[in-house]
């Protein structure tokens, strides 16, 4: 298991977040039964920084708190057996062998006021946004009511097996 996290911007995000972004992510698999090694990259950044990369990539001119770039196109969310039907060479890093779920962005700006708007942790807010993250690399979305429902359920499934309530 490979998690690549940079901490991109000089804003202090205050709390140590690497261990609970991979205490999330890994539990994250765990739930979803991934039966790979998997790897995921994991930026940290500035609002200035997410809205460039929302504006290029979805042509939104404004920061979000997390934009997740799946690297597989499931054709049923969380079901791993698609990988088995692509190209070794599509889906797996050629060095480590493991499997290359995508990257996650997330805005430590957002983690700090959405901490605060929620009242609850940093932690918290930094685990919701990197297990809704880990979501979206699964292949689930939020588009329609009943993909939202889902979706937060697993969210929150995630975070109470680690502790992190609102």
């Amino acid at each position: 298991m490979a998690i690549h996290i940079e901490y991109e911007t000089e804003l202090p995000l205050g709390i140590d977040a690497a261990p609970i972004i991979e205490k999330v992510i890994d539990m994250a698999l765990e739930i979803h039964e991934c039966p790979y090694a998997a790897e995921v990259n994991v930026i940290l950044t500035d609002n200035a920084s997410i809205a460039a990369i929302n504006e290029e990539y979805r042509n939104l001119a404004k920061p979000t708190d997390v934009l997740s770039f799946p690297m597989i196109a499931y054709d049923t969310p969380g079901d791993f057996s698609i990988v088995e039907e692509m190209a070794e060479e599509d889906c797996f890093d050629p060095d480590s062998g493991e499997l290359l779920l995508g990257d996650i962005i997330i805005s430590v700006e957002k983690v700090i006021e959405q901490a605060e708007a929620y009242g609850h942790s940093r932690e918290r807010e930094l685990g919701f946004l990197t297990a809704h993250s880990m979501l979206h690399l699964f292949g689930y979305d939020h588009m329609e009511e009943d993909e939202r429902i889902d979706m937060e359920e697993k969210q929150e499934a995630i975070l109470a097996r680690l502790g992190l309530y609102r």
